[in-house]
């Protein structure tokens, strides 16, 4: 599990797992680029536990999608959407 620093939303610590850090590098997108869409990126919820951090750049839109466990926000995949 990878914790970006101090980094909170909602009141939440955010946790991204092996997957989704693996997928970000595979995918290019950088670790700022991440942090920039969860601080600042629109908020998509869907299922119960589930949402989805939306930023759009250049290149397309970057999407992580987390689950909520408790205190924490797990980013299970980051992606690209054109």
């Amino acid at each position: 599990m990878y914790i970006l620093g101090y980094l909170l939303r909602f009141g939440k610590r955010i946790e991204i797992t092996r997957h989704a850090y693996a997928r970000a590098t595979n995918r290019g997108i950088s670790r700022g680029m991440v942090e920039a869409t969860i601080n600042g990126g629109r908020v998509k919820r869907f299922g119960k536990n589930r949402m989805k951090f939306v930023k759009e750049y250049r290149r397309g839109k970057v999407v992580c999608v987390d689950e909520i466990e408790g205190d924490c926000i797990r980013i299970v995949t980051i992606e690209w959407k054109r």
